[in-house]
């Protein structure tokens, strides 16, 4: 494939185009359908076979039995406690599932998916060293040559925020940020990766970089697995559950959690939108402790400088944790004062709404 390095301005890492000189610029064009983003932080799954839809309904959250060819969903794998492990945007063209993963979980994930096989009739293939992934705007993305195996281009356009069918939304603004954010990602050959990057070095086709591309996810509260997700982390608290959780589907691993914190339980932790103080032009590092007064109540997972909203992060913070007061968050280079944005509501879940029974040494004598 071409090297990006060739792209004036290109600074270029071990997971690929960083930025071309200007991540604020680069985001407007991004968002306006401008520029294309090379994603190097994704990685390609095929699943083929005639029982594949019905497999990875099976195994993961999303109901894909009858996933129409062509719509765009995507889907996760819980472990048994209902944690989240590995997440996968997914797209069928009539033929193959096609799974976009962070680059990270590509290994791991195809590995397990291997081990769960059993005597079905699927495949599942790795096809990061033939296939690269390109995102922007649905329109900047169609006119993109992209793979069609079976006719129709792969192409897998970002469901968030809407609320998928069986799935569910805890977040109560009326204007959901991420509705302005039109997101898209195509799957491409190296012949086609290689003409991009041709035509961004003859200075024909804007590009931007894997900052700006982070800068708009966080503005739109899209939860991403590499970054957002610890080892105990629910779909719930990232509000997860309105576009990769059908929640009346058949069973799948961790299902019980899914339904009892749901119905009847609330979240343990909850994701909060910070808007940070730039005066000192710092921005935290993921991990970075969240307070409120001396009291640490979360954690950083994603952070970004926005170029309308300026320094902006995501955070997971203890339910309980209060509403409309001062954040602070604690870094290396001191604290930095933050406002935060109820995503999910600390009183999320518990949707079932069972009436509580009296107590029996309350219950009135028998007249």
């Amino acid at each position: 494939m071409a090297p990006l390095s060739e792209v004036p301005g290109a600074v270029v890492d071990d997971a690929g185009l960083r930025h071309v000189g200007a991540p604020l610029a680069e985001q407007r064009r991004l968002a306006s359908g401008s520029a294309l983003a090379p994603l190097g932080d994704r990685r390609v799954l095929s699943v083929s076979g005639p029982d594949r839809l019905s497999w990875l309904d099976s195994l993961s959250s999303q109901a894909l039995t009858h996933l129409p060819p062509g719509v765009s969903t995507e889907t996760l794998i819980l472990d048994p406690q209902g944690r989240v492990e590995h997440a996968a945007a997914v797209v069928d063209d009539g033929e193959t599932a096609w799974l976009l993963v962070d680059a990270a979980d590509a290994e791991p994930l195809a590995a397990w998916l291997g081990r769960m096989r059993f005597r079905l009739r699927v495949e599942v293939r790795d096809r990061s060293d033939e296939l690269s992934v390109i995102g922007g705007t649905r329109a900047a993305v169609g006119a993109l040559a992209a793979v069609a195996p079976a006719g129709s281009p792969v192409v897998w356009v970002d469901p968030w925020p809407d609320v998928s069918p069986g799935g569910w939304a805890y977040a109560r603004v009326e204007d959901h940020p991420g509705a302005e954010r039109d997101w898209a990602e195509a799957v491409v050959d190296a012949a086609e990766f290689d003409r991009i990057v041709a035509a961004a070095v003859a200075g024909e086709v804007a590009l931007a970089g894997r900052d700006a591309v982070e800068a708009l996810r966080v503005a739109a509260w899209r939860p991403r697995v590499s970054v957002d997700a610890d080892e105990r982390l629910l779909p719930h608290e990232m509000d997860w559950l309105r576009t990769a959780v059908h929640l009346s589907k058949g069973c799948y691993r961790g299902q019980e959690t899914v339904a009892k914190v749901h119905n009847l339980g609330h979240p343990p932790r909850r994701v909060v939108a910070l808007q940070l103080d730039g005066s000192d032009s710092v921005l935290p590092e993921r991990g970075d402790v969240v307070r409120i007064g001396d009291d640490a109540v979360g954690a950083v997972t994603s952070v970004a400088l926005h170029y309308e909203d300026g320094p902006i992060a995501l955070a997971l913070v203890k339910r309980t944790a209060a509403a409309d007061v001062p954040y602070v968050v604690d870094t290396v280079d001191g604290p930095i004062a933050a406002s935060a944005e109820t995503v999910v509501p600390a009183d999320a879940g518990a949707t079932a709404g069972v009436p509580r029974l009296p107590r029996l040494g309350r219950r009135r004598p028998a007249e």
